[in-house]
This record gives structure tokens, C-alpha cells and sequence, in this order.
């Protein structure tokens, strides 16, 4: 095998008779080199995206929720916050009621979805980051206030101050509807708008209003119920193991889900998106790897000379196949690993200056460039599909190698 390695070094490395085969073997390289880069800094450019979803989304998901896994609502609220405030790791647990409901600001009405929260939601979450206007309040000694999103803002035409009210209004859950007064088959509310704020993640964005809890409580005629159970871990706790420990603790009537599980679909579209596009750009690597047959087989014909000397040596047909198995290999394993650098380095361009920009009004997007994320765990996927793929040509042209030698025996 070391003889093998050293005369398919010598192969790689040495300047070729013909010109054609010197073009065609850089041309294979070069191949395979952008195929690699692409691949890493495609990955990368999805990963980050996936972290800045996961950081945008931080903001307002809380590390763990506790949700029923039949119906709606938590009967027995009081019992599992107790349970759930004994775990070890556990911060904070606090109950949250989301259901929708009509607001009305002057002229203006929109359906919205109401989430009651306790007044200190702002230590579970990082609410008060993403305000843009106002301040964060739930409520003071007379007043109940409302933070909007910047769609139910939008819908609503609506700012925050104290001069005007927004009204709630809920159907009531219990009890007859009376025909004769529609109005009464509805539970209201009034509150002030204390603060707007934006997380750029449509199903926030869009119509979510945050209200104190106990007016969520009185509009669904919810005394001790909660649709969820909010849940901040301690900043050295296992999120892993207590997540499996809070599930096994709360029982398989309620679903515990971290942030991830949270918004399942959404990561579920970015990764199909990330491997759909690894599967087309494989393809293209295929499409790359052709050149290396084209020239191994080319490097064939150039040295039948030199095969007709190894066997007169004494060389198998087999010994000689390898010689030119293991050049595929070193052509394509040439390839990785400077497309991996080269990958490696404009990943790293991109993330320290943002080179390339998001196209679109730079006011209206998140970031002003491509987020990049580099994994090390890519890279192997990478190097490790480019060293088959360069195996698999190798193999090819191996097959058309012992088939040559057969006619000339």
C-alpha cells in the first residue's frame, strides 16, 4: 500500500505529458473546491438564520411551557405550580392564559389574541428588549394597561398614553345568550396602551396583546384555570434534563416543551429548506466529480507506458487499479479541503464584516447582511460526503481501469 500511495503522489503532484490532462485534473480539483465551499457556507448561512430565529424568539417564548395535551385549559393550576416550583432547576413557573378576542380603539376594531400574564412576565422573558414604545406595565394602583404588538398597533391605529382607552370584548363562556341583547352575550373590559413592541416573528407580531392576568381571568371566565404554565430555568441548569424530569413530574396528561418544540413548524421549514438545498448542491458535487473521471481516465491512457513497466514488474492488475483509485481520492480529498477553507474563511468574512447584504429596504429587515453560523459538526457532513463521492468516482474509473488491462493481456 505505501509503494501504491507514493507512485499516486507522484502522479498527483507530477506535471502531466499532455497539457489537456493538466487542464482537466485542475478543472476536477476546482470542482470539487467550489462544491465544498458552497456547501459550508450554505449550511452555515441556514444555521444562522435557525439562531437568529431561536435569539428573536427568546425574546418572548419562555424556556419551557407546560400545556394540557387534551383540550384547552390546566384545571388544577395551583397544584402543578407547586409541583412544578419543587423541580431542581426550576427559576420561575407562572400562569399564562391566551385565548382571542375583539379589540376596539375609537373607530378601529380587530380580532386579537389576548395572552394574560402575571405583573412580573418580565423576568420570565425579555419582553422589555423588543419594546419600541412606551414602557413596560401591566398595571398600578388604579389602572390595568395593555402591551401591543406593532401589527395590533398597526390594525388598531392606536399609540401608547393615557388619554384613551382600548376596550376588550370576549363572548362569555358560561350561561344563555340572550337574542334580545347581543351585547350581553359579550364580557368587556378597558385598558391603557402602556407600550408597543416588535420581535420581528410573524405569529407575535401580527395581533398579540398582553394583558395582567387576572382581567384575562374575569373576560373567559377563567377563576383558576390557565391554558399554559411558563416555566425560566436557573442559568446552570440542565435545560435537557429538567425538561425530561418536568414531563415525567407533571404526568402524560400535560406536554412540556422547550423553545424549540414550542415552534416546531417554523424550525421544521428553515432545516427542510437547509438539507433540501444540501441534497441540490450533492448533485452538483456528482456533477463535479465527473471531471475527476474524465481525467484519471485520461491519466490512463497517458501512462499505459508506465503500466506496461509495473506489470513487467511484477505489479497485479489489482496493485495497479489501486494506484489510480487512490489518485481519485487524492484529487477529490484536495478538493475538500481547500473548498473548506476557502469556506471557513468567507464564513468567517461574513460574520465579522457582513460583505454580502439581504437585498430589500435595510429599514425592513432584521439584519443588514447574511446571518453566518459555522458548525464544526457541518464540516465533517461535509468532508465526510465529498470523501464518498470522490470514493465512488475512484471506484468508476477503477472498473474501467481492470477492464483496460484485461484487453491488454
Amino acid at each position: 500500500m505505501g509503494v501504491v500511495l507514493k507512485i499516486a503522489l507522484r502522479y498527483f503532484k507530477a506535471k502531466k505529458t499532455h497539457s489537456a490532462v493538466n487542464i482537466i485534473s485542475l478543472i476536477s480539483i476546482c470542482g470539487v473546491m467550489l462544491a465544498s465551499a458552497a456547501l459550508v457556507c450554505v449550511l452555515s448561512v441556514f444555521n444562522g438564520f435557525s439562531s437568529l430565529m431561536g435569539e428573536k424568539l427568546a425574546k418572548l417564548d419562555p424556556q419551557i411551557s407546560i400545556s394540557p395535551a387534551t383540550g384547552k385549559t390546566i384545571n388544577n393550576s395551583d397544584s402543578l405550580l407547586d409541583i412544578i416550583g419543587g423541580i431542581e432547576g426550576v427559576k420561575l413557573a407562572m400562569p399564562t392564559i391566551q385565548e382571542q378576542a375583539l379589540a376596539v380603539y375609537h373607530d378601529k376594531q380587530m380580532p386579537v389574541m389576548l395572552k394574560g400574564v402575571p405583573d412580573n412576565f418580565h423576568e420570565l422573558t425579555d419582553i422589555q428588549d423588543v419594546i419600541l414604545y412606551g414602557e413596560y406595565t401591566l398595571k398600578d394602583s388604579t389602572e390595568n394597561y395593555s402591551i401591543l404588538s406593532i401589527g395590533a398597533a398597526a390594525g388598531l391605529q392606536s399609540s401608547t398614553g393615557f388619554y384613551d382607552k382600548m376596550h376588550i370584548y370576549a363572548p362569555k363562556r358560561i350561561g344563555r345568550v340572550n337574542i334580545a341583547n347581543p351585547a350581553g352575550a359579550f364580557r368587556s373590559d378597558s385598558l391603557y396602551i402602556s407600550a408597543i413592541y416588535q420581535v420581528d416573528q410573524s405569529s407575535y407580531d401580527r395581533d398579540m396583546v398582553y394583558i395582567p392576568i387576572d382581567v384575562a381571568r374575569k373576560l373567559f371566565d377563567y377563576p383558576t384555570q390557565t391554558t399554559s404554565i411558563e416555566i425560566k430555568l436557573e442559568a446552570d441548569a440542565d435545560e435537557a434534563a429538567t425538561l425530561k424530569l418536568l414531563q415525567s413530574s407533571v404526568g402524560p396528561q400535560y406536554i412540556a416543551k422547550n423553545r424549540i418544540m414550542q415552534q416546531a413548524s417554523v424550525y421544521k421549514m428553515v432545516n427542510m429548506e437547509k438539507w433540501i438545498t444540501f441534497v441540490l448542491l450533492t448533485f452538483i458535487l456528482i456533477i463535479a466529480a465527473f471531471n475527476v473521471i474524465s481525467s484519471l481516465s485520461l491519466l490512463i491512457i497517458e501512462k499505459n507506458d508506465s503500466i506496461h513497466t509495473f506489470r513487467n514488474f511484477g505489479a497485479s492488475d489489482q496493485q495497479i487499479s489501486r494506484i489510480f483509485i487512490t489518485e481519485g481520492i487524492l484529487i477529490s480529498l484536495a478538493g475538500a479541503v481547500a473548498g473548506i477553507i476557502i469556506g471557513i474563511i468567507l464564513c468567517f468574512l461574513q460574520q465579522e464584516f457582513g460583505i454580502i447584504k439581504l437585498s430589500g429596504n435595510p429599514n425592513a429587515v432584521i439584519v443588514q447582511s447574511y446571518p453566518v453560523r459555522l458548525l464544526w459538526s457541518d464540516i465533517v457532513v461535509v468532508f465526510g460526503l465529498v470523501s464518498v463521492v470522490g470514493l465512488l468516482t475512484s471506484l468508476v474509473t477503477a472498473v474501467l481501469m481492470r477492464s483496460r488491462l484485461k484487453r491488454q493481456s
